[in-house]
């Protein structure tokens, strides 16, 4: 999952702690949309991890995939709220859907996260923090978070650990290996 984080110079006007929205790649149709979190507040490993665990969840939350638009705003109290739309293959009709997801359920991905890539996730907020921008430049960097992130989340669910997924993993690159 690509994902520019960006900060908000002036955060006087946010009601919200962050938003969350997904952009299509306009020059690769065949490409994933891109999510873009705009955090108000100071940039800590917690907020950072809380915003890209909306990006995360709203991926989870809509049938339209990649190809979905989303648009969710962060509140301390609510968690994530929004809408996505997204055409349908089959049809061509377009379909939207509101979006909310709980505040726990962000907490809990956003410790998954930070327990799988804590490492990462502080060394975006140091950049974000860096006192040394340009002025008038916008404090933005690309973050991308490893596939192996869906895959660990969806083992979690099941209830499966993470030897079983290794397993599962290492069983297909044999299998991929004889041909």
């Amino acid at each position: 999952m690509d994902v520019l984080v960006m900060l908000e110079e002036d955060p006087a006007h946010a009601p919200v702690v962050a938003h969350v929205n997904s952009v299509p790649y306009a020059l690769h149709a065949e490409r994933a949309s891109r999510d873009v979190v705009t955090l108000y507040e100071q940039p800590s490993a917690e907020s950072v991890a809380i915003a890209l665990a909306a990006a995360l969840e709203s991926h989870r939350a809509t049938d339209g995939g990649a190809n979905a638009m989303r648009h969710l705003a962060i509140t301390t109290g609510r968690g994530a709220v929004g809408d996505a739309a997204w055409r349908d293959n089959a049809t061509g009709a377009l379909t939207t859907r509101d979006v909310t997801i709980p505040l726990a359920t962000l907490t809990a991905t956003a410790t998954s996260l930070l327990a799988d890539h804590g490492p990462e996730i502080r060394r975006l907020v140091a950049g974000l923090r860096m006192p040394d921008w340009p002025e008038g430049a916008r404090r933005a960097i690309n973050f991308t978070l490893a596939p192996v992130t869906d895959v660990l989340a969806a083992a979690r669910a099941k209830g499966e650990s993470l030897l079983d997924v290794f397993r599962e993993a290492d069983g297909l690159a044999y299998e991929f290996e004889g041909d």
